[in-house]
């Protein structure tokens, strides 16, 4: 079974990459990527856990992940993501492919069509393991259902090592993701702090966080959770509605919403996908100088929605730099240049609003401006 292959890449890491700046348009500059600031947590700790788990039982080794050094062979590795429908795994597989061509290894990323296609991701593990790539990078769909295929990846002799989404697997090498309960608890400690400047004694909020059963999902939700239970004023979270990262869908979610509670909120947080897409029924509703939109995660779109106002803030889990992160570590498997390996690297987390805006480091985090998701990229074709 042969998985078809692009033989283009339209930006080359020598030459830099687009990052924001304090003007109207990105620009061009040089850049060197920097090792990237993570935390990495060692055995023992506990079993089937998430990466909260592993942060709360395991050795915590603060530290930079330096990039890997090339490749002595062409290691083939497959990129199992859930989508590419909104910018955030855009990010990712710009990262992904950038650095596969640095390294000179051969990468392949296979999406499925979305949270709601657990089947489509299992068969494309299936057909990786076929294929016998030297690696596979899963972003797993579910916390447990992804749990088979990983385990039968690694009886066959291949690592895999999971990107961003969490799960529960014991069978992964690594895991690169970084504090999906912190990503909530820094977003709404900003709404805290936001509505506090604005004199509010309390807080109504809404949330959209993508799907439900997703691990980076359960992680806003909690952090959520934790941080207004936490807060010096009353934090009320008076609805959650669940559903697929795409913009037609989350805008009929914050449609329904603003329907039944329109009026009584304060601030919506929601994730890449589903911020935005509240602010067209914000406005339709006569509520946009009241609802602030707050986002859980950082891609260019929501920058510039930053930029421009629409958008307040953003917690940002770097998602360039899990995919820099994740590529570098499974080349660094591969290549037998560690012994004693993490069981999971958190990334730093970052936040930006307009405060920040200015000095912010977005090619930590984000694809340049106009980067068109590149599904592959092989040293021996290009």
């Amino acid at each position: 079974m042969h998985i078809p292959r692009t033989r283009q890449l339209a930006i080359l890491i020598a030459f830099g990459l687009g990052s924001f700046s304090a003007g109207a348009e990105p620009v061009q500059q040089p850049v060197k990527f920097a090792p990237v600031p993570v935390v990495s947590i060692f055995r023992p700790l506990q079993a089937n856990g998430t990466a909260d788990d592993a942060l709360a039982s395991g050795r915590v080794v603060p530290g930079q992940y330096a990039m890997a050094p090339h490749a002595s062979k062409r290691w083939r590795i497959a990129f199992l993501f859930p989508h590419l429908k909104d910018p955030y795994w855009v990010g990712c597989a710009y990262g992904v492919i950038s650095e596969a061509r640095r390294l000179g290894v051969a990468a392949d990323i296979l999406p499925a069509t979305g949270y709601d296609d657990l089947a489509g991701q299992l068969r494309l593990t299936e057909q990786a393991i076929a294929e016998k790539y030297d690696a596979i990078v899963v972003s797993p769909i579910g916390m447990t259902a992804n749990n088979a295929s990983i385990a039968k990846a690694r009886a066959a002799g291949i690592p895999v090592f999971e990107l961003a989404n969490d799960s529960r697997s014991d069978d992964l090498t690594i895991k690169v993701t970084t504090s999906l309960r912190a990503m909530g608890q820094e977003a709404t400690r900003w709404v805290v702090r936001d509505a506090q400047q604005r004199g509010m004694k309390t807080v109504n909020l809404g949330l959209l966080p993508g799907p439900l059963g997703a691990g980076w999902v359960k992680g806003e939700v909690d952090g959520t959770r934790i941080a207004a239970q936490e807060a010096p004023v009353a934090v009320n979270i008076i609805d959650i509605r669940y559903g697929d990262s795409d913009f037609k869908g989350q805008a009929k979610l914050a449609k329904e919403m603003l329907a039944k509670h329109g009026p009584r909120l304060d601030y919506i947080i929601g994730c890449t996908g589903c911020a935005p897409a509240a602010l067209a029924p914000i406005k339709a509703a006569g509520l946009g100088e009241k609802i602030r939109v707050v986002a859980y995660d950082l891609t260019g779109d929501i920058a510039h929605l930053i930029r421009s106002g629409d958008i307040y803030a953003a917690a940002d889990t770097k998602g360039v730099s899990q995919a820099r992160v994740a590529i570098n570590a499974a080349v660094n498997v591969l290549e037998g240049r560690n012994k004693d390996l993490p069981h999971t690297i958190l990334v730093k987390l970052g936040m930006v609003d307009q405060q920040n805006f200015s000095d912010y480091p977005f090619d930590t985090s984000v694809a340049p401006d106009g980067y068109k998701a590149i599904l592959s990229y092989d040293p021996a074709h290009n």
